[in-house]
C-alpha cells in the first residue's frame, strides 16, 4: 500500500477553533489528522460545515493557506470554538459550544460519490452529538466499501458527555481500527460491561467483538500499544519538554496510517507515530509543520 496516488483519505467531523490562553488556533481531530496526513504526501480531504461569518472564512483560507483540501458547508451556525484551558501539566481542558455549524453537516451528492472513492476515513464521536451530522457521518461510513485497503479509523475522542452507548457501539461496528486513550478505555469498558477485566483482556474483547483489525491505545507519559495481528506493538513515551498536548493524539493517528500506507511493518508505523506525537507536543496549537526527519524526506 504504497502508491499515494490511488488513496482517498477523509476526515470527517468538526472543524472548530480552539481558543487558547495566548489567542485562537485551528483544529478539530479531523482537520488535525488531515493536516498531519497530507504532510506525508497522501491527497487527504476534510469534510466538515463552518458558518457564514469571520472565523468560517479564516477556517477555510488557513487551511487553504496550509494545502489542506477541504469540504466545508456554510451553515446557517456559528462557527464551531472551544475555550481551552491548560492544566499544570499542559493538558488541555475543554470547553466545546453546542449548535454550532459542524453539528450540521449535510450529506448530499458530491459527499456519496466521495464515499464511494475513499479508501481511509477518520470519524469520531464528537461530530455525532447532533443527529444530522451523525446520520452524515455514519451514512458516508455505509457507503463506503469495505474490503482489503479500505481504512475506517474510529478515533474515539470521548469529550465533554458528548457521547451515549449507542454512538459508541455504532461507531465500533462501522470501523475496522480504534483509536483509543487509557482513560477513554476504562469508559467504554463500563460503558460495556467489561469491567473488572485486565487491560489485555478488554482489548482483545473489543478486537474480538467489532472485529478490529486493529486497536491503537495511547497511555499518556506511560506509552502507547498497538494490537494488531502482527501480535502487540509497546512503546514508551518519549521525554520531551511539552508546550502543550492539543493534537497529539490526532497526529499519532495520521502518523501510524501513513505509515501502514506507505507498506511499513506496523512495529515501524507506530514508531513513527510516537515520534511524530512526541514532536507535536513540543509545539504550541494541533497544527504543526513536521520536519523533515519525521517525514523521510
Amino acid at each position: 500500500m504504497d502508491n499515494k496516488v490511488n488513496h482517498r483519505i477523509v476526515g470527517i467531523g468538526e472543524v472548530l477553533w480552539d481558543i487558547l490562553p495566548d489567542g485562537k488556533k485551528l483544529g478539530g481531530a479531523p482537520a488535525n489528522f488531515v493536516y498531519n496526513v497530507s504532510q506525508f504526501g497522501f491527497p487527504s480531504l476534510v469534510i466538515s460545515a463552518v458558518g457564514d461569518d469571520t472565523l468560517g472564512r479564516e477556517a477555510t483560507a488557513l487551511l487553504e493557506r496550509r494545502g489542506v483540501d477541504s469540504m466545508l458547508a456554510r451553515m446557517p451556525y456559528p462557527t464551531g470554538t472551544v475555550d481551552v484551558s491548560l492544566d499544570g501539566s499542559g493538558v488541555p481542558v475543554y470547553d466545546i459550544k453546542r449548535d454550532v455549524a459542524w453539528d450540521f453537516i449535510p450529506m448530499g451528492k458530491v459527499l456519496h460519490n466521495l464515499a464511494h472513492e475513499a479508501t481511509v476515513i477518520c470519524f469520531g464521536t464528537l461530530a455525532q452529538r447532533n443527529p444530522v451530522s451523525r446520520a452524515t457521518i455514519n451514512m458516508f461510513l455505509d457507503t463506503m466499501p469495505d474490503g482489503k485497503g479500505r481504512i475506517k479509523v474510529f478515533d474515539i475522542n470521548l469529550r465533554q458527555g458528548f457521547f451515549d452507548k449507542e454512538v459508541v457501539e455504532q461507531s465500533l461496528m462501522r470501523c475496522n481500527i480504534l483509536k483509543i486513550n487509557d482513560e477513554e478505555l476504562v469508559v467504554v469498558n463500563r460503558m460495556l460491561g467489561y469491567g473488572g477485566l485486565e487491560l489485555e483482556h478488554s482489548v482483545s474483547r473489543l478486537r474480538a467483538e467489532y472485529n478490529l483489525d486493529s486497536l491503537i491505545l495511547t497511555c499518556g507519559r506511560n506509552g502507547s500499544y498497538i494490537f494488531s495481528k502482527e501480535g502487540k506493538s509497546f512503546i514508551p513515551t518519549p521525554e520531551v519538554k511539552v508546550a502543550d498536548t492539543v493534537g497529539a493524539g490526532d497526529s499519532f493517528t495520521a502518523a501510524f496510517i501513513a505509515g501502514i500506507l506507505k507498506g511499513m511493518p506496523v512495529r515501524d508505523a507506530h514508531r513513527l507515530a510516537v515520534d511524530v506525537s512526541a514532536y507535536v507536543c513540543t509545539c504550541d496549537g494541533a497544527m504543526n509543520e513536521l520536519p523533515p526527519r519525521l517525514l523521510g524526506i
